[in-house]
């Protein structure tokens, strides 16, 4: 059955490239102007505000879905190795919990939207700070996991298959 899947490229991807960062950047972007214009509509009153806000929460609750997809399946083939193993661990699990504070995010935004468009609850807004506390640490973590130990790069991935480092 294994020979039915691609050989592994040079990144040790079955692709051309990583796909999860890719994707992972609209949630980044979504999420976080979520929160910026969340707060600017609660202070300016602007209800135009609040429909972007909800529509890019929307975009992102659904396009983490996709990131977790491509980001299980790259954290499987990147063999991690040292401390690197514990912050894929740590990234993996603030992922699906971030997806999980997206969905009741997007689900409480939608049932307070069909109450009163205009109004946001204050709850909500100390949940928009944990969602951009979030994001900022998983950035943090992709980021270190990336550019400090490496993974899915040329010259690691072929240090790995050397046996040089494990």
């Amino acid at each position: 059955m294994l020979e039915l899947l691609p050989p592994l490229n040079d990144k040790n991807l079955p692709w051309l490239d990583v796909i999860h960062p890719i994707v992972v950047h609209f949630v980044i972007a979504m999420a976080l102007i979520t929160v910026v214009f969340d707060v600017i509509g609660v202070i300016s009153r602007k209800k135009n505000l609040f429909e972007v806000s909800f529509w890019n929460l929307i975009v992102a609750t659904v396009a983490i879905f996709v990131a977790i997809i491509f980001g299980q399946v790259e954290a499987g083939l990147a063999n991690p190795y040292g401390a690197s193993r514990d912050i894929l661990n740590i990234h993996s699990t603030i992922g699906w919990s971030l997806a999980g504070v997206l969905a009741l995010l997007t689900g409480w935004r939608y049932v307070a939207r069909q109450k009163d468009p205009a109004n946001l609850p204050r709850g909500f807004l100390a949940l928009d700070v944990v969602l951009a506390g979030l994001v900022i640490t998983q950035v943090y973590l992709g980021d270190k996991l990336v550019w400090v130990y490496g993974l899915h790069t040329v010259p690691v991935v072929e240090a790995i298959r050397q046996g040089v480092v494990s």
